[in-house]
This record gives structure tokens, C-alpha cells and sequence, in this order.
């Protein structure tokens, strides 16, 4: 039994513990209204989408995962203040039986998207009346103040967590080795302020910090340098057309399904097909986005404490790096751009494995298998056998784009497992006196 399983095993164990010695009197809850399908947690998921997709909405200066993770760790503590499966996130309001799961979700989510983009207010407040229609007049108010409280400690608690600031400068000498600004236009260090964040769950950005990476000199870089040379290159001839396809799609290239989405959809493809409760779906989404932030945040940092510089820096320079095993190609540019930050860890390693581990403790197993489209005249339908095989592709696409090297890609795997696995064992875990 394997690490991942014994969790997911103990977990079962103590949800089991948890329903035998409920007390609490099942007649006593509100009846969840929403059908089969999108619930309320999915359709503020899709919500924050649209307004992610929409020019001029998201900050150019934040990732758009801040947002998810507030949202839905605003909804679930609002659902989990009636329902008491589980330990809050943040909040908890007290008292809160007879009131409407989904009047709560809903209420918080608003509140939490209106206090990010306050320019869709009318749109959210339209969501927010669909959300509402149906439910019975006492519990929908007694729900709407659960997430009305919820939002505004979230949004208290997040407001000066670092992400609204000027990013700092980022200037490195040219040392070999040292990140530079890569081509073709050269843009400065972004996202800067991001290590100094705070996270959701894992306290320090740099608790699951990576080893530093392979030296200059050593085998395993020039291993890694010679592979991405080859495969990575804008005119490689080693690199298949769907390895090609599997770069541009995880880059979002001429598709709008942007990487912060694509995870987001898996769990919502797969909670549809299982029937999942607006309660299951609600930890769920949360879970999956704080460990999203917080596992992006571990390999950002880490960009910006080890500074090594981009595979297409790496081999235009090769001729400084005093490796033996290295070739220069002054003229060698990557099928990608690369993003305007330091190379190692991973970031979509970390991320994608971050998730693919979250939603396999979720549903008890990794091996479910689901299919997943990225929109647009560039988007595609593919299928994968299960939430690791998603990610093991996610993290090859940095490879065949040429702007990553293998040994990044580890780091940012285990990086992102260390934090998934965290977040999972300490937060909204199942509580036995609800």
C-alpha cells in the first residue's frame, strides 16, 4: 500500500467513525434544492470563469488562483457552517441548522467576486438571484447571512495578504547560470511579490522548498540540457505532432481555456459523473485551489531564490557554462515563449500534481477515467486513464515547449505533492461532534 492510499484509507476510516457518532438529527437539515449536475458550487465556479475570460478583469500582476481559492474557501466555509462535516477552513458561524446550503454558498460567493471585481456587481447579483429562486423565504435568509459573514471574514482575512502590491524589481547579474530576460521581447521578472504572499494553508513559502538544482558542471544538467535542446526546439524534428499539440494546449495557445480552468473542469467533470453534493463539491473546490495557490507559490519561490536561467538562455550560452557535455547554438530559440521568470521548479509540475493528488484522496482512488476539452479553433478533446496521467502530461508539456528543463519538472512534482498531501491532512478534515 502505497502513501497515497494509506491516506486516503485513514481518512475513509474516520469519515465512517464521523457518521456513527453523529448525533445530530438528520430531519434537522434543509434538503439540498439543486438537481443533478451543475449545483451551486459549479455554477460560481463557471461564474468566476467567465470573469476571468472577460479583457480587463484579472489584474495582469495576480494569478487568477487567488480568486479560486477565495471564492471557494469562502463557500465552503459558509456550507460547512450548516452542515458541520467538517473543520472550517476560516469561519465558522454558529447556530446555523435550519438554514440553506446553497442560500450560503451562493451569498459568499457573490460577496467574495463583488470585493474582487466590483465593475460585475449586476452580473453576480443576476447569478445570484438564480442561485436564490426556489428556496424556501426563512432558510434563504438565515443562508444568505452565513455567507454574507463568511465572505466578509475571508475577504478581511486576504486583504493585505501581499498579492495587491507593486511587484519589486528582479535584476540579476550576467552570470552564467543567472535567469535573464528571454526573447523575443525581453519582458522583466513578473510576479515578484508572490514569495512574500501569504499562503492559504502551508504557513511559509518555502516549507516545501525543492532542493537547489544540478550544478552547471554536473551530468544530470547537461542531460536535461540536451534533451530539451532537442526536443524543445521551435524546428525539432524529434518532437511529434502531438507532442506539439500537448505543448499548446497546457500553453493555452490559441485556445481561452486557460491553465487556472483546466483543473477546475476535471473536478467538475468528475463530481457531476459521481453525483457529488453541493457539500462534497464545495470542500472539494476548495480543496483543490488553495492547493493550487499554495503549490505554485512553493515553486515561484523558488524561482526567485535560485534565479537559473531559461533553457534558451542555457544554450544560446553554453559556451560559458563549463560543461563539457553542452553545445552552444547562439540562433536556438523554444516552440513556447517563456513566461518572464527564473526557470526551476516547475510550475506546472508543482500545480498539476498538486491537483492530481487532491482529487485522488477526494474520490479514493487516481485511476478514474475522464475526458477533458480545451475550447477554441486551437482546443482539442483528449482522454486520460486517470488524474496522474493528466498530470505527467501537464509536466511534459513544459519539455516539448522548450522552456523547461526534466530536473525542474521533478522538482516541481514533488513540490507539489508535499503541499497537496499537507493541505489535504490539515484542512476541513471530517469531524466526529457535528
Amino acid at each position: 500500500m502505497n502513501y497515497k492510499q494509506l491516506l486516503n484509507r485513514l481518512l475513509t476510516m474516520t469519515i465512517l467513525l464521523c457518521a456513527l457518532m453523529n448525533v445530530r438529527a438528520q430531519e434537522t437539515n434543509v434538503p439540498e434544492t439543486n438537481p443533478p449536475g451543475e449545483n451551486v458550487v459549479l455554477q460560481w465556479n463557471r461564474v468566476l470563469q467567465e470573469t476571468i475570460r472577460t479583457p480587463g478583469q484579472q489584474p495582469p500582476t495576480i494569478f487568477a488562483v487567488r480568486s479560486f481559492a477565495m471564492m471557494h474557501a469562502a463557500m465552503f466555509d459558509a456550507v460547512n457552517s450548516i452542515d458541520r462535516t467538517y473543520t472550517p477552513y476560516l469561519t465558522d458561524v454558529p447556530g446555523t441548522r435550519h438554514a440553506s446550503i446553497e442560500a450560503a454558498a451562493a451569498q459568499a460567493a457573490r460577496d467574495v467576486l463583488v470585493g474582487l471585481y466590483p465593475t460585475r456587481t449586476a452580473i453576480y447579483d443576476a447569478e445570484l438571484a438564480d442561485s436564490l429562486a426556489g428556496i424556501e423565504e426563512t432558510s434563504k435568509q438565515q443562508g444568505i447571512r452565513v455567507g454574507q459573514s463568511v465572505a466578509a471574514h475571508l475577504l478581511a482575512a486576504r486583504a493585505n495578504d501581499g498579492w495587491n502590491v507593486t511587484p519589486p524589481p528582479y535584476v540579476l547579474p550576467l552570470t552564467p547560470g543567472n535567469w535573464q530576460p528571454t526573447p523575443p521581447n525581453f519582458p522583466t521578472a513578473g510576479f515578484t511579490q508572490f514569495p512574500a504572499v501569504i499562503p492559504f494553508a502551508i504557513g511559509s513559502s518555502t516549507r516545501f522548498a525543492p532542493n537547489p538544482p544540478p550544478a552547471l558542471t554536473s551530468a544530470e544538467y547537461a542531460a536535461d540540457f540536451n534533451e530539451v535542446k532537442e526536443i524543445g526546439s521551435a524546428t525539432s524534428t524529434t518532437r511529434t505532432a502531438d507532442q506539439t499539440k500537448v505543448a499548446q494546449l497546457w500553453a493555452n495557445v490559441n485556445t481561452p481555456t486557460t491553465v487556472f480552468f483546466v483543473w477546475n473542469n476535471v473536478a467538475r467533470t468528475v463530481a457531476i459523473a459521481r453525483n457529488s453534493t453541493t457539500v462534497e463539491n464545495a470542500r472539494l473546490f476548495a480543496l483543490i485551489n488553495i492547493a493550487y495557490h499554495d503549490a505554485l507559490q512553493t515553486t515561484m519561490t523558488s524561482k526567485y531564490v535560485h534565479g537559473l536561467w531559461r533553457p534558451v538562455t542555457a544554450i544560446r550560452r553554453a559556451d560559458e557554462d563549463g560543461n563539457p557535455n553542452t553545445a552552444q547554438d547562439a540562433n536556438w530559440s523554444s516552440l513556447l515563449i517563456a513566461p518572464p521568470y527564473p526557470t526551476y521548479a516547475g510550475n506546472h509540475a508543482a500545480a498539476g500534481t498538486s491537483q492530481a493528488t487532491i482529487l485522488a484522496l477526494v474520490f479514493g482512488r487516481d485511476d478514474i477515467r475522464f475526458e477533458h476539452t480545451w475550447d477554441g479553433a486551437g482546443g482539442a478533446t483528449r482522454s486520460y486513464p486517470g488524474f496522474t496521467a493528466m498530470a505527467n502530461e501537464e509536466e511534459r508539456s513544459r519539455v516539448y515547449g522548450g522552456i523547461h528543463f526534466t530536473f525542474d519538472q521533478t522538482a516541481g512534482q514533488s513540490a507539489g505533492r508535499n503541499v497537496a498531501n499537507y493541505v489535504f491532512l490539515n484542512f476541513m478534515k471530517p469531524r466526529c461532534n457535528n
